[in-house]
C-alpha cells in the first residue's frame, strides 16, 4: 500500500472584532479646539468693545465668506473688477450705521459700480451679465443679512442682544450636530445635505430653547419667557435654512466646503450660513414684535 498523502492544516483562530463606537469616534476635535480659540475673543468684541469694533470683525468674515462665494461661483474665471465691487459694496452695507448711508444711498451707489464693473469685465456679455447678478448676489447673501447683526447692536442693551443672538444660533447648530452624529436616523433634506437629520434638528431645538432660557434669566431681561421658547425653536429653524441654502449652493457648485480657513468647520461661509439667516430673523423679532428700538 502507499503512503497516505500528508496536508498541512493550519488550524482556524478566531479573530475577535471589536465595533467601532459610532459615537465619538465619528466626532472632529478640531470643531471644539478651534471654538475654544474664537469663541473668548468674540465675546470680548461684542461685549466689551465699542460698536465699530463689531463691524470690523463682521467685515473681516463678512469678506472672506464673500470671497469664498465668489471663488465658488465664478470657478476658474475669477473676474477681478466685481469680486472687488462686490467687497466693497459688501462692507458700505455693513458700516452703513457708522457712515451714516442709507439703503437709498447704496443702491445708488450699487447701481453706478456693478455696470461699471460689467463693463471693465472681460469674456462674453452672456457671461459677464451672470457674473455680475452673482456679484450682487453675493452682496444681499453675506453683506445685507450681516447688516442686521449690526443694526441689534445699536439698540438698546444692543450688546447682550447681539450675544443672545450668537449663543441661540451656536446652541441649535451645536445641538443639531451632536443629537445627529449620535442618533440621526431619518434624513430630512437628502437631496440638498445627506447629513441633515430630524434627530438633528430635534436636538438642535432642545438645545437652543435652553440656551435661550439661560441667557434670557442671566443678561437679556427685555424678552419674556415665552419669547426664548419661541426664539429658540425660530431661529434653529431659521439657521437650517440658512445651512439647506449655502448646501444647495455648494452641490450645485460641487465642492464639500466653501473654504479650509476653520479647522473641523470648513471655510467661514461654513460657519456663519445659519447666522445669514438667523440675524434677520432675530433683529425684526425684536423690533417689530418686542418693539425695541434704538439707544438714544
Amino acid at each position: 500500500m502507499g503512503a497516505s498523502p500528508v496536508t498541512d492544516v493550519t488550524p482556524y483562530t478566531p479573530t475577535l472584532v471589536t465595533p467601532l463606537s459610532t459615537g465619538t469616534r465619528r466626532f472632529d476635535l478640531r470643531r471644539v479646539y478651534t471654538a475654544a480659540l474664537l469663541i473668548p475673543g468674540v465675546y470680548v468684541i461684542i461685549c466689551h468693545l465699542p460698536p465699530w469694533a463689531l463691524t470690523l470683525l463682521l467685515m473681516v468674515g463678512g469678506g472672506l465668506a464673500l470671497l469664498e462665494l465668489y471663488r465658488i461661483s465664478f470657478a476658474s474665471r475669477p473676474n477681478y473688477a466685481l469680486v472687488g465691487t462686490g467687497l466693497a459694496l459688501s462692507a458700505l452695507v455693513l458700516a452703513r450705521h457708522h457712515l451714516s448711508l442709507g439703503l437709498t444711498d447704496l443702491l445708488a451707489a450699487g447701481i453706478v459700480a456693478l455696470p461699471a464693473a460689467l463693463l471693465l469685465s472681460p469674456g462674453t456679455a452672456e457671461r459677464r451679465i451672470k457674473d455680475t447678478t452673482i456679484t450682487a448676489f453675493g452682496v444681499l447673501y453675506v453683506g445685507l443679512t450681516l447688516s442686521t447683526v449690526v443694526s441689534t447692536r445699536v439698540l438698546a442693551g444692543g450688546e447682550w442682544l447681539v450675544l443672545f443672538l450668537a449663543v441661540v444660533t451656536w446652541a441649535g447648530d451645536t445641538g443639531a450636530y451632536y443629537a445627529g452624529t449620535l442618533w440621526g436616523k431619518h434624513l430630512l433634506a437628502p437631496k440638498i445635505s445627506p447629513k441633515k437629520t430630524v434627530e438633528g434638528l430635534l436636538g438642535g431645538i432642545g438645545l437652543a430653547v435652553a440656551a435661550a432660557f439661560l441667557a434670557q434669566v442671566w443678561f437679556v431681561p427685555q424678552l419674556q419667557p415665552m419669547d426664548t421658547v419661541i426664539l429658540g425653536v425660530v431661529l434653529t429653524g431659521a439657521g437650517l435654512f440658512g445651512d439647506l441654502w449655502e448646501s444647495a449652493i455648494k452641490r450645485r457648485a460641487g465642492v464639500k466646503d466653501s473654504g479650509s480657513i476653520l479647522p473641523g468647520h470648513g471655510g467661514m461661509l461654513d460657519r456663519i450660513d445659519s447666522l445669514l439667516f438667523t440675524a434677520p430673523t432675530f433683529y425684526y423679532y425684536v423690533t417689530w414684535i418686542r418693539g425695541i428700538t434704538p439707544s438714544p
